[in-house]
């Protein structure tokens, strides 16, 4: 068999919602150590218009530069791309696999029967929209996608390959999760246009990403993003799935936890050097 010449592609796709930390330094040089040289791409993830702040955008340049990263440009905008994600939204609707919902949290949380862990986006959604009608959509609904219709379309088992260490090998896509844990998730909010799993399936088809690397805590989302992008007709890249980094109680990093961002670091003198060694590298 003959050795495939494709590049081999990654990105670093944070929100412009708070500094950045150690967490996100290791995600990015993580990121940038497994592309081909010159195959390393930066993502601003933006569609939470009430939270993403130019301020904290620039930060983020600054603070990826002063790591000694370097990045294709033109950077893309996830605010700049909505119409990309109303057209694969589009796609799904006239597939007859969406449905609008008006259920707040306090509504879904007041139907179920009992506290549930549910999947990436919370508990599993009860279904108490589930036999509306696109038509009926309002400008305040967000929009679900029926998952036992999706999967029925699909029909067949759904693969994907892992890298990372503590899942590397060969996956297919729980069927039974994504019924009983997942359910019918949003695939666009009322207040964005579209949802964090849409954006980023339709962002890494098109930008050629061809491994997604990304915290460990996302690991079961890919279930859904390769359900997505069966549905789309978009290909599937590996993934890899990379440990988080801690504080000392083991709870992983936010970006509430200022003493690690790392524009602190910076200020109190410390090199990009320091930082690889505190988180590893």
């Amino acid at each position: 068999m003959a050795c495939s010449t494709k590049l081999k592609r990654t990105r670093f796709a944070p929100s412009p919602t708070g500094p950045l930390h150690l967490g996100h330094a290791y995600a990015a040089l993580v990121a940038q150590s497994r592309a081909d040289p010159g195959q390393f791409l930066l993502r601003i993830e933006d569609i939470d218009r009430s939270r993403c702040r130019p301020a904290w955008e620039a930060a983020i340049y600054d603070d990826l530069a002063w790591l000694g990263l370097t990045w294709q440009t033109p950077v893309w905008r996830q605010s700049g791309r909505l119409g990309a994600y109303q057209s694969a939204l589009n796609h799904l609707i006239s597939l007859g696999l969406c449905y609008p919902c008006r259920c707040s949290r306090a509504d879904i949380r007041a139907a179920l029967s009992a506290p549930q862990e549910g999947g990436p986006d919370g508990p599993c959604y009860p279904g108490t929209c589930r036999a509306r009608q696109m038509h009926d959509a309002t400008p305040t609904d967000a929009i679900r996608l029926n998952m036992a219709r999706a999967l029925a379309r699909i029909g067949a088992p759904l693969s994907f390959t892992e890298t990372g260490t503590t899942h590397a090998g060969a996956h297919v896509a729980s069927e039974e999760w994504l019924l009983t844990t997942c359910g019918d998730i949003i695939i666009s909010r009322r207040d964005m246009g579209t949802s964090y799993h849409l954006a980023v399936v339709v962002d890494d088809a098109a930008q050629g990403i061809t491994e997604v690397t990304r915290g460990e805590d996302l690991f079961a989302a890919t279930h859904i993003h390769r359900l997505l992008q069966a549905l789309l007709g978009l290909p599937a890249p590996l993934y890899h799935h990379h440990t988080l980094i801690r504080d000392e109680t083991g709870r992983r990093l936010a970006k509430r936890d200022d003493a690690r961002a790392l524009a602190r670091f910076r200020a109190e003198g410390a090199t990009p050097q320091d930082v690889r060694r505190l988180v590893g590298l």
